[in-house]
């Protein structure tokens, strides 16, 4: 089996460039952990849960980002655990992919929702180094750049906050699995771009340009694609920098809007809002991520983060489902349609995000 991904060209957010050695001092802050809260533990729970579902589909049977952004931290924590049944059987799950007739499972619709996907077969690429899965996933990040914007930016821009995470973890994804600079590049140019156009003066960001509202899961998309293109872009790269300022000044303005549970909100400056688990997710794994590699103070976003795991935990049940997940959400100017959207059990939006933080926490 080749390296995982977190020896991979510096790849996992945990070894990558730019950690500074903190290791020793802030490994202490992410031991310990009440019985419900072993990242070990958590994480094996929730991949196997995953692992008994049927795909995620459209009605076209396309498979849709919930399930590709899965799939990703399941291979990822079966790959640090040294887990092999359960990457085997992950692995298994997307070998149609290779077939003719698995063809028909990737959109060919040109649109960040279904691009994503390319990160599970570069993961898989990433994890076992069988080849061929390398193609899959890069021919699906070259599909997100053909014939680009006059400033260089994807047609794919669509100046949604989502769009982030979207775009940035397959352009990283193909970065690691190929060394090719051009993927790097994109990922820095489209989130800089995006960080210009959203991100606000107390760090978070609108749904939209001319959605005034600071969403959680949106902003947890960003949070995360912050954390993984930083995780492995070069840090002499000329957008290093840039990236860098504004993934802190985010991480500053989610630690002041952190509920006493642990737990972010669904509107994050609205502490009417109720307490959601994807976008806390989310943040939770940016926070750790942030401390492992030295970018954050490890006291105070190693409490923040050991605070949101903890608190993330008590929504997992027996059978490795996650409560009180907002549904798939647009974009709307009405701040109520926010507060009033659906909560779900299980939905694949906020089971990813558990697995991110497990597979963050597990790491050697």
């Amino acid at each position: 089996m080749a390296l995982s991904l977190g020896a991979v060209l510096t790849g996992g957010c945990v070894t990558g460039k730019g950690k500074t050695g903190a290791g020793e001092k802030t490994a202490a802050l992410f031991q310990n952990w009440p019985t419900n809260a072993d990242p070990k533990t958590v994480g094996e729970k929730v991949a196997r849960n995953f692992l008994q579902r049927a795909y995620l589909t459209n009605r076209a049977g396309c498979i849709v980002y919930p399930e590709a952004c899965a799939a990703f931290g399941a291979l990822r924590f079966a790959g640090a655990v040294g887990d092999k049944e359960l990457l085997q059987k992950l692995v298994g799950r997307y070998s149609v992919i290779l077939t003719p007739e698995g063809q028909k499972l990737i959109s060919t619709n040109r649109h960040v929702d279904f691009r994503v996907l390319g990160i599970v077969p570069l993961e898989i690429y990433l994890e076992t180094g069988d080849e061929r899965y390398l193609n899959p996933g890069r021919n699906l990040a070259d599909q997100q750049w053909e014939d680009p914007l006059p400033d260089g930016l994807t047609r794919e821009t669509r100046w949604w906050v989502d769009d982030a995470f979207m775009i940035g973890s397959l352009q990283i994804q193909a970065y690691r699995a190929t060394k090719d600079p051009k993927y790097a590049d994109r990922a820095a140019m489209q989130l800089a771009a995006y960080l210009d156009k959203l991100q606000q003066t107390n760090g978070l960001f609108y749904h939209g340009p001319k959605v005034p509202h600071y969403w959680g899961r949106g902003n947890g998309w960003f949070a995360v694609a912050l954390a993984e293109v930083l995780g492995s872009l070069p840090p002499d790269h000329p957008k290093y920098a840039r990236l860098m300022d504004g993934y802190r000044k985010m991480m500053a303005g989610l630690r002041r809007y952190q509920a006493p549970s642990g737990l972010w909100r669904q509107l994050i400056d609205n502490d009417q809002s109720w307490v959601e688990t994807s976008c806390t997710g989310m943040f939770t794994y940016a926070m750790i991520v942030g401390v492992q590699h030295g970018w954050l103070d490890a006291k105070a976003y190693g409490d923040c983060a050991r605070k949101g795991w903890i608190g993330l935990c008590g929504y997992v049940d027996a059978d490795g489902n996650v409560r009180e997940i907002c549904v798939g959400t647009n974009q709307n100017q009405d701040p109520e349609y926010y507060l009033n959207r659906p909560r779900a059990v299980g939905d694949l939006h906020g089971q990813a995000p558990v697995l991110w933080c497990a597979w963050a926490l597990v790491q050697k």
